[in-house]
């Protein structure tokens, strides 16, 4: 079997093969998975008439909010996006009726972002649907490949730098 990433280091190898294109290998096809995945990701939430951003927040404020929320500038830490985005991204939600602002009881200058019941009940109904979806895209590979693999990306995006954020 061959992908493109192959095709094109052969096309390299070829043209400039004073030139190690190995590192291609595994930055193209990343590359391409991501795109790829990217794809199928919004085709599932688009069927559910979401985006994959909005299932991202909602997902974030259901897994590290709790039932108190979170602030936008710990939505805009997870999602590294700028405040104004954050912002943009809250005020999309809250017009669907899916999250809210609740002045925050311990500092009167923040504000909180919370689930309301309709986004609460979005995200408990969609996160096994969007589960099963995933593992649709990973047939391909076995548990243990699953693991070997996530192992492998996990320390290589720790040695780019990625920490948790919350």
């Amino acid at each position: 079997m061959a992908d493109a990433i192959d095709l094109f280091t052969a096309h390299w190898n070829r043209e400039r093969p004073d030139v190690d294109v190995s590192p291609m290998a595994v930055i193209g096809r990343i590359q391409r998975l991501s795109r790829l995945l990217e794809q199928e990701l919004k085709k599932f939430f688009a069927g559910h008439g979401l985006e994959f951003w909005e299932f991202d927040m909602l997902a974030t404020l259901r897994r590290s909010g709790g039932a108190k929320g979170l602030t936008a500038g710990a939505l805009n830490q997870v999602a590294m996006l700028t405040s104004g985005a954050i912002t943009n991204r809250i005020d999309r939600l809250a017009a669907k009726g899916l999250v809210e602002r609740i002045p925050c009881a311990e500092d009167r200058r923040a504000i909180l972002v919370q689930l309301t019941p309709t986004g609460r009940t979005l995200i408990d109904e969609l996160l096994p649907l969007h589960m099963a979806n995933e593992q649709r895209l990973l047939a391909v590979l076995d548990q243990q490949s699953r693991g070997q693999l996530a192992d492998q990306l996990r320390t290589l995006a720790e040695s780019l730098g990625d920490i948790p954020t919350s």
